[in-house]
């Protein structure tokens, strides 16, 4: 049984659509990495998985073990940082539960187990009682994606999860996520990252329109990566690489750059 299907869905804001024609099914313990660049309508599509804005046209339609509605559990590329109060690392996290606990419910044990396993998993345990304004960028993201985790849900939505995060935290994500799927959660993230699109079991590649969607020996192409970046992309030795003397993205300096993160210039927000 689909997890999560979408049928003829075309994606977008104000009856406008941004991106049509995506069909795509994912069961349980599945991943699916949406890549393209800012703009290209990869955010609005996890954005109407997530319910959040309706879809322009088509559908989607969640399904769970049973019959039952799915637990989801939404990871924004932007976070509320504006609190009135201090807030700590590990109270944030704890937020995670809230849905399954309502505001002002008191947390269970079971619940404080679910928080202490998600902030071990992004090695955050040490900055539990730190004040979340005195974190750095990567150390804030890693608090908002073991809140996510800590939701203990089905299907898993994440916007630029690694975002800000260095090479070490982006390797523990990708273990992260490999637990995730084992358990059975289904997964979705929109990325910049090939690195991290091609350790997906499917990968949707979009600009403006469906590019590519496929498993990602078949989706990650040069061609359909030249379409979504703007630059031209060869397989060198089992490594994509990047041409910026042939695209359009100017932030590339001179020389070929390794398509393993986010592209330079790429602006970290939180």
């Amino acid at each position: 049984m689909a997890v999560i299907e979408c049928r003829g869905l075309a994606v977008g804001y104000d009856g406008r659509p941004v991106v049509t024609g995506i069909d795509v099914a994912l069961g349980a313990g599945e991943w699916l990495a949406v890549i393209g660049t800012n703009g290209s309508g990869k955010s609005t599509f996890v954005r109407t998985v997530a319910g959040l804005i309706a879809p322009v046209g088509g559908a989607v339609q969640r399904g769970g073990a049973e019959g039952r509605t799915p637990v989801v559990s939404y990871l924004s590329q932007s976070h509320e940082q504006g609190f009135l109060l201090p807030i700590r690392a590990r109270d944030v996290v704890r937020m995670g539960r809230w849905p399954a606990r309502g505001l002002l419910g008191r947390l269970r044990p079971g619940d404080e187990a679910l928080v202490d396993r998600a902030m071990d998993a992004m090695d955050i345990a040490d900055l539990a009682d730190a004040p979340l304004g005195t974190l750095s960028g990567g150390q804030c993201q890693r608090v908002h994606l073991a809140q996510a985790m800590a939701r203990d849900a089905d299907l898993l939505l994440l916007d630029e999860p690694t975002a800000g995060l260095d090479a070490a935290s982006r390797e523990r994500y990708l273990r992260v996520m490999d637990s995730e799927r084992a358990r059975g959660a289904t997964i979705i993230s929109a990325t910049h990252d090939v690195r991290e699109a091609q350790r997906a079991d499917l990968v949707l590649v979009v600009a403006g329109r469906v590019v590519a969607c496929g498993p990602p020996d078949g989706a990650l192409t040069p061609s359909a990566l030249a379409d979504a970046f703007g630059v031209v992309i060869s397989d060198v030795g089992g490594t994509l690489v990047v041409d910026p003397h042939h695209g359009h993205d100017h932030h590339h300096g001179p020389g070929s750059a390794h398509v393993h993160g986010h592209p330079p210039g790429h602006d970290h927000r939180h």
